[in-house]
């Protein structure tokens, strides 16, 4: 028996009592979600937040409707039972994980969340065989089609076209600065720093264990450094470049792939070709910098080309001079 799922029911054995607080928790709990959204949205994308208020309203209106229901047929005591006790019921992802991926994929969530409902309540009602029982999952599945609705009409109403265009914007600028802008920075350093001391042992030593071994050490230093040298150099409250955590993993894992690229070829036991496939991942690497440099950057393609090419060739060439000496 899997632990933890010994004591969930089957939504086919709940009563009409059971299904009714099922709904109410559930109700609560979107409500919850969506004014969690609306806290943490409310510095940087006010009009977002105003939509998240709205719906949690919407949730808390059905939410009494469905009470009021359930005082009407079963009296005050309403039976505790989540989403989490019944088995195949739709879950709810952690807000950490939602919030932490930026406003459009709230966005999504709250859309997911609406449609998740609708369709769970749609489906249980057709399955039904007891009368009052679908006509308790069709009118669920009808109120959940509702707040589909209504979050349609609370995004128009605080989220216009100019003010979503300008929140999109913000989002775009903040997830560069977060992440593109740390990440971009840790892959050149990777790409470039570690060409010189990986090539200058190849080609000094002509073993590509030892080689293999350096350019480990390299890229992990390198990583670690420079992880730990952008989460302490700006905190974001002043400049606004989000969580130095955030940061800091975004430089020190892309510095870290930036020199493993070119390190990796050397498990290779044959020098000549794990040489060779190496000098083409550098250009490989190289390239991506420049497209990326293009894509989140604005940085004309052909300037960027000529900067990283142009300074990934000398500090290759010098690794090669130095190792060749």
């Amino acid at each position: 028996m899997i632990p933890g799922f010994s004591n969930r029911r089957q939504f086919k054995d709940l009563t009409e009592q059971e299904v009714l607080a099922l709904a109410i928790s559930s109700e609560e709990d979107d409500a919850q979600i969506y004014r969690t959204y609306a806290e943490r949205l409310r510095e940087n994308y006010p009009d977002s937040a105003k939509m998240f208020e709205g719906m949690a309203a919407e949730e808390d209106t059905h939410r009494q409707q469905l009470i009021d229901l359930h005082k009407a047929r079963f009296g005050d005591m309403i039976p505790l039972i989540r989403r989490e006790h019944v088995a195949g019921f739709y879950a709810r992802r952690p807000v950490w994980l939602i919030e932490n991926l930026g406003l459009e994929r709230m966005r999504e969530e709250a859309e997911k969340m609406e449609t998740d409902a609708h369709n769970f309540y749609l489906v249980a009602a057709r399955q039904s065989q007891d009368a009052d029982t679908r006509k308790l999952m069709g009118d669920l599945a009808a109120a959940e089609a509702g707040h589909k609705s209504r979050a349609s009409e609370l995004e128009e109403e605080h989220l216009g076209a100019d003010a979503r265009g300008a929140e999109d914007r913000e989002a775009h600028r903040q997830y560069v600065l977060t992440w593109v802008q740390p990440g971009l920075a840790g892959l050149m350093d990777g790409s470039v720093s570690t060409l010189a001391p990986i090539f200058a042992t190849a080609f000094a030593t002509h073993d590509t264990w030892t080689t293999f071994l350096v350019g480990l050490a390299a890229s992990l230093g390198a990583g670690i450094s420079m992880g730990f040298t952008e989460a302490a150099s700006d905190d974001g409250v002043i400049s606004g470049r989000g969580s130095p955590v955030k940061r800091g993993f975004a430089s020190g894992i892309m510095t870290t792939v930036g020199g493993l690229g070119h390190a990796l070829p050397y498990l290779i036991t044959d020098f000549w070709t794990a040489t060779t496939i190496a000098i083409g991942v550098v250009f490989v690497e190289l390239w991506a910098i420049a497209w990326i440099q293009n894509r989140y950057m604005d940085t004309p393609f052909l300037r960027a080309t000529f900067q990283v090419v142009l300074g990934g060739a000398l500090v290759f060439a010098v690794g090669i001079l130095i190792g060749s000496a």
